[in-house]
């Protein structure tokens, strides 16, 4: 009778850690000696320089004509938003549609919106008078049923809102078009097999999907948006970059009046974080990466390494 042999089990030799030393990191503490040694240097100058006159911006930090400079930025950047969202779903929507004509449209519109400045774009509009001196309502060429004055109606206010929104248009249509196209054509499939209707396919499975791919970068660009709407100022429209230069026009304080805008900037872009942080931890639930918090950004040492260290 045969006799079976059986492999006798293999033993891993012990791993000997007494003479084990801890990694060097010489570069490490170099580059951290220079940062420390520009942000010691940067408080000093902070503290030292009176040219800052840190005085001058306490008392304009939180003045009326600031805080009214304040909001005329924010409802920019909100309907601004508003427009270029919604613009962007519809030209999104041609961009994928089945129809040259529309498909052709809105990729001109895209092309021209984002290949000329911002800049240029609300002068335009803003000396839109020049080009059209009235307005008319009617029918294509047919008769005109109300003709309004171009330099009475288009306002420094409405010249902000038709540069800044047209134009985010544009880039919205791009990111949210990316969103669509991210999301398995299967997925389309097989609610198409279970009888469901395109519009509830849409509502019920590809945006769910895709707003994980369309929410960072929208955050990314309402924050870019607050800091756009600076450029309003070129058309002397009293947002809160144009109130400080009406006022250190008039002071001369034109540093300190300088960091009353970046400090309310800085205070705006901020919080815009936190929510976007928020917003894309939402979305990205089930996910195996999730999206990092605000305060990851502030660690010292990434969480991910935190945890394999532990």
């Amino acid at each position: 009778m045969a006799t079976t042999v059986q492999d006798a089990p293999r033993t891993t030799p012990d791993l000997d850690v007494r003479d084990a030393a801890k990694r060097k990191h010489p570069w490490r503490w170099l580059s951290a000696f220079i940062v420390l040694v520009f942000a010691a240097q940067l408080v000093k100058m902070l503290i030292t320089n009176e040219n800052f006159g840190w005085d001058v911006v306490a008392s304009w930090l939180r003045a009326e004509s600031i805080v009214r400079g304040l909001g005329v930025t924010l409802m920019l950047t909100v309907v601004a938003m508003v427009i270029g969202v919604v613009l962007g779903v519809l030209l999104a929507v041609c961009r994928i549609s089945a129809n040259p004509l529309l498909r052709g449209a809105a990729g001109v519109y895209i092309w021209f919106f984002r290949g000329t400045p911002t800049l240029v774009q609300l002068i335009f509009f803003y000396n839109l008078s020049a080009l059209l001196p009235k307005l008319n309502l009617g029918i294509p060429f047919g008769p005109v049923f109300a003709s309004f004055d171009t330099n009475t109606l288009i306002t420094p206010l409405l010249a902000a809102i038709l540069g800044l929104g047209l134009n985010e248009g544009a880039y919205m249509a791009e990111i949210v078009r990316g969103g669509l196209l991210s999301v398995d054509p299967g997925q389309r499939e097989a609610g198409q097999a279970l009888g469901m209707t395109n519009a509830r396919i849409m509502k019920r499975i590809i945006l769910p999907q895709a707003m994980r791919f369309i929410v960072p970068p929208t955050g990314n660009q309402v924050i870019s948006m607050v800091k756009a709407t600076a450029l309003v100022s070129v058309i002397a429209l009293s947002d809160l970059l144009y109130t400080a230069q009406s006022i250190y026009n008039r002071t001369f304080e034109t540093i300190p009046m300088l960091i009353v805008v970046c400090l309310w900037y800085l205070a705006v872009t901020s919080v815009l974080y936190v929510v976007q942080s928020f917003i894309e931890r939402h979305y990205s639930r089930g996910a195996r990466h999730q999206a990092p918090s605000f305060w990851d950004f502030l660690r010292i040492r990434p969480k991910a390494q935190q945890g394999s260290a532990s």
